[in-house]
C-alpha cells in the first residue's frame, strides 16, 4: 500500500478574495532556454533585519525563499509532495472557492520550481469534473482531491478520471488525510462566500472514507471550522479555520488535546520530525510547535498562507500563497 498524505484551505480568515491577484513582487526575466510557463525565481535579496520590539523580544526574521514562482499559478490552495515521482501538486482553485465553475486545475512542478505540466489535471478537459480543488492526498496510485461537496479521484501517473466520492451534507470539504492503513480523512469547513467574506453554514465535520464508504468522525459548531488534517496513529489532528485551536479528534470523534495557538484563520499542517508546523492567516505566519505544548513563529510576513507541503527529501518547506497565486519553496529552519 503506497500513501502520501498532507494538510489543507483556506482563504483570508474572513475574507475572500477572487484569483486574480497580481503578485506584489517583481519576477526576474525568464531565460531565453525556459518558457515563462516554466520558470520560477530564485530570491536573491537578504534576510531582512531583526527588528526588537522589547529588550526580552525579537520578532522573527523573514528568511528569503529558495525559489518562488508565479507563471501559470491562479488561487493555489495546497502544496503535495509525492516522494514517488519527486514532483510537487499544486491544487488551484482558479476562481471562487465554493463555486462549481469546472474550471480548477492540478498543476506538476518539479524540486527545482519548474513547472513540468501547467495542467496535468483540469476541469473542462475532456471528462474530467474539478471545481474548486484543494486538499489532497495519494493511495495506492490513486490521487484524491476535495472539491466542494465531493471527494474526487484520478490516476496519480496520467491524471485520468477515477470517479467520485460525494459527501452528503457538505458545504466546504477543505482538506485530505490518509493514514497509513488507507482510510480518507477530509473536513468540512462549515462555511460558504457571502457578500461580507465567508459565512458559517454549520456543517463543520470531520469524515472519514472507509473503503469506498462515508463515515462520520466528528460533526459539531465546536470543531470551528476544520480545515487542515494530519492523520496520526491515535485518530486525526485538526486545525480550526474560524478560530486559534489545534486538536486531536479520537476514535470516537471527541476532541482531545485542545491546544492554542498565539493567532487564528488556521489552515495547512504538516509534521516535521518530532513538532508540528502549521499556517495561520491571522499572523501571516508559520508556527512550529508539538500538540499540548508552546507554539512559535517560524516563518513571518506570509501573507495568505494556505496548505503547506513538506519535501521530506530535501527539507523544504512549500507554501502556495492564496491571495498573491505565488508557490514559495523554504529551507526547514
Amino acid at each position: 500500500m503506497t500513501i502520501i498524505h498532507r494538510s489543507c484551505l483556506s482563504l483570508g480568515l474572513f475574507t475572500v478574495v477572487a484569483c486574480a491577484s497580481t503578485p506584489p513582487i517583481p519576477e526576474q526575466a525568464p531565460s531565453p532556454a525556459s518558457p515563462p510557463s516554466a520558470t520560477a525565481e530564485v530570491a536573491k535579496s537578504p534576510e531582512a533585519p531583526k527588528v526588537t520590539e522589547s529588550p526580552q523580544v525579537e520578532k522573527p526574521v523573514a528568511q528569503a525563499p529558495v525559489w518562488r514562482l508565479t507563471q501559470g499559478v491562479s488561487t493555489p490552495e495546497s502544496v503535495l509532495y509525492d516522494p514517488t515521482n519527486d514532483r510537487y501538486l499544486i491544487s488551484n482553485i482558479n476562481g471562487k472557492p465554493d463555486e462549481a465553475d469546472n474550471n480548477g486545475f492540478i498543476m506538476e512542478v518539479s524540486p527545482d520550481g519548474k513547472v513540468t505540466k501547467t495542467k496535468l489535471i483540469a476541469g473542462g478537459d475532456g471528462k474530467v469534473r474539478l471545481d474548486a480543488p484543494k486538499g489532497s492526498g495519494i493511495l495506492d496510485g490513486i490521487f484524491y482531491v476535495s472539491d466542494i461537496t465531493v471527494v474526487r479521484k484520478f490516476d496519480a501517473k496520467t491524471g485520468a478520471p477515477k470517479g467520485e466520492i460525494p459527501i452528503p451534507g457538505s458545504t466546504f470539504l477543505n482538506d485530505i488525510a490518509i493514514a497509513k492503513d488507507g482510510r480518507v480523512f477530509v473536513s468540512d469547513s462549515g462555511v460558504k462566500v457571502g457578500p461580507k467574506g465567508f459565512e458559517p453554514t454549520g456543517t463543520d465535520a470531520v469524515y472519514v472514507i472507509d473503503k469506498g464508504k462515508v463515515k462520520t468522525v466528528a460533526k459539531a459548531k465546536d470543531l470551528a471550522g476544520p480545515n487542515g488534517l494530519l492523520a496520526v496513529d491515535n485518530g486525526v489532528l485538526v486545525v480550526a479555520l474560524t478560530g486559534d485551536e489545534l486538536y486531536r479528534l479520537d476514535d470516537k470523534g471527541a476532541r482531545q488535546d485542545i491546544t492554542k495557538l498565539p493567532n487564528g484563520g488556521l489552515d495547512g499542517i504538516v509534521s516535521v520530525g518530532d513538532s508540528l508546523l502549521i499556517t495561520s492567516w491571522g499572523a501571516s505566519a508559520i508556527y512550529r510547535g508539538s500538540l499540548g505544548k508552546k507554539f512559535d513563529v517560524a516563518y513571518t510576513d506570509l501573507k495568505g498562507p494556505a496548505d503547506i507541503g513538506f519535501d521530506s527529501k530535501r527539507k523544504r518547506v512549500l507554501v502556495p500563497r492564496f491571495l498573491e497565486s505565488t508557490i514559495e519553496a523554504y529551507d526547514l529552519k
